[in-house]
C-alpha cells in the first residue's frame, strides 16, 4: 500500500466528515416529508382561499435553502456544516424565499424583446 493512500484512509477528518453526511442524510430525509407537507398545505391554502400563507411562503423558502446547504456539503462543494452547526438560513422578506448565503452564477440568455401591433 502507497504511502499517500494509507494516509489518506487514516485521515480522521475524512471519517468524521462521513459521520456527518450520515448524520444531515437522515436530517435531509425529515426535510423533504417536512417540504411535501409545506407544499401539500400551501396547495390546500391557494386552492380554498386563493391566496398564498406569507409563513409557508417564508419557511419553505428557508427549508429549500437549508436543503440546498445540505447538498453543497454533501457533494464536497463546501466544508461549512450546515444548521445547526451554521445558523438557520434567513428568508427574503420581499419575496419569502432564502436569502442566499453563497453567490450563486447563473447563465441567462438574452430575452428578446416583445413588440405590440398597434391598433
Amino acid at each position: 500500500m502507497s504511502n499517500d493512500l494509507k494516509q489518506n484512509l487514516t485521515r480522521s477528518e475524512t471519517w468524521l466528515r462521513l459521520l456527518y453526511v450520515i448524520l444531515f442524510a437522515v436530517i435531509y430525509t425529515v426535510a423533504e416529508v417536512v417540504l411535501v407537507a409545506v407544499v401539500t398545505v400551501q396547495f390546500g391554502f391557494v386552492l380554498i382561499s386563493g391566496k398564498r400563507n406569507n409563513n409557508l411562503l417564508q419557511f419553505g423558502g428557508r427549508l429549500s435553502r437549508y436543503m440546498y446547504d445540505l447538498l453543497l456539503y454533501f457533494t464536497f462543494r463546501t466544508d461549512a456544516r450546515p444548521y445547526p452547526f451554521d445558523d438557520w438560513p434567513a428568508a427574503d422578506k420581499a419575496t419569502g424565499s432564502a436569502a442566499s448565503k453563497k453567490k450563486v452564477v447563473r447563465k441567462t440568455s438574452p430575452r428578446k424583446k416583445k413588440t405590440t401591433a398597434s391598433s
